[in-house]
């Protein structure tokens, strides 16, 4: 599971005094306890592994974001700082689909939903995300459904 190997190289990053890595896999752990503990809250059980993928990227976005905004304020250790967090975390997200898996994966989807119109792009995205979990940017790849629904 993710947790267990998130807590080993807890571990081993305390163990080499890798402060970065350290305080970037502490801040993900108390990232996944606090999505449990709202998951909790709406009576769901804790976050399987295809969910916590979605968190992971979800973090990784901010600091993406967090990473333009330094960069347009001139503020360079900030943003190598947000850099480092980004590789740490994605260390954790399985290999990302080339742009052309992408549009095959699509394909395949709306072959899948019998997909004619915007109306079932939902349904698309749905059988996407059941499938692909951390594998494709879900932002880029709903611009390249709408496309293929609407063209």
């Amino acid at each position: 599971m993710l947790r267990d190997d998130i807590n080993n190289a807890v571990k081993e990053a305390m163990k080499a005094k890798n402060e970065r890595k350290l305080s970037t896999l502490r801040m993900v752990n108390s990232t996944i306890k606090n999505a449990d503990i709202a998951a909790r809250g709406e009576g769901k059980p804790p976050l399987s592994d295809a969910d916590l993928l979605g968190v992971f990227q979800k973090m990784i976005k901010q600091r993406q974001e967090s990473v333009e905004l330094y960069d347009k304020g001139g503020r360079a250790e900030l943003a190598a700082q947000e850099r480092e967090e980004i590789a740490v975390i994605s260390a954790y997200l399985p290999k990302q689909m080339s742009d052309d898996d992408v549009k095959k994966a699509i394909t395949a989807a709306i072959g899948e939903t019998g997909a004619a119109g915007m109306k079932d792009m939902g349904k698309v995205i749905g059988v996407l995300k059941t499938k692909y979990a951390g594998q494709m940017d879900f932002g880029k790849a709903s611009g390249l459904v709408k496309a293929a629904l609407t063209g």
